[in-house]
């Protein structure tokens, strides 16, 4: 097999806007307090368990979040955080693994601004899918997911 054979990149790009009925401090905190962030950022309860959980939420800090699916595949979420505004912008870049093989590495921006008496929250990925790796679309899907489970974790509905 030739290098050009193995190796690949795809480019996808998304953005998911979401408005809470809270202060922007509060969906801000939902990102950047590890046991908030543990209330949602997670796949759906009863399909995949823990394995390693670890947030640093600095410039420069890290976030891993590894886990188990039910059929045995491990996901690995490896995250540097490169930007945080207080309550408005969160920056950072994430390396993903489906087992030992990374399948891809992206940039997610978090927008958090005031919306009439609540918060309008919109959020950009940029992503670099790797050697073959299909996303099909499964990660905005899976981001649109994890912002209703945000959304729930505030008290309200997706």
């Amino acid at each position: 097999m030739t290098l050009a054979a193995s190796r690949s990149v795809q480019h996808g790009m998304f953005v998911i806007e979401r408005e809470f009925a809270h202060a922007p401090a509060r969906v801000f905190a939902a990102w950047a307090d590890p046991q908030a962030k543990g209330q949602w950022f997670a796949a759906p309860a009863g399909q995949w368990k823990v394995l390693e959980r670890k947030m640093d939420f600095r410039v420069g800090g890290r976030e891993r979040l590894r886990g188990e699916w039910n059929g045995g595949r491990v996901s690995d979420f490896d995250a540097t955080y490169h930007d945080i505004v207080q309550d408005r912008r969160i920056v950072y870049s994430y390396a993903m693994h489906i087992d030992e093989k990374k399948i891809s590495v992206s940039l997610a921006t978090i927008e958090v601004a005031p919306a009439g008496k609540g918060t309008k929250l919109v959020l950009t990925e940029q992503g670099a899918f790797l050697d073959g790796y299909d996303d099909a679309g499964s990660r905005e899907r899976g981001t649109a997911a994890l912002m209703d489970n945000l959304a729930k974790s505030l008290g309200g509905t997706p």
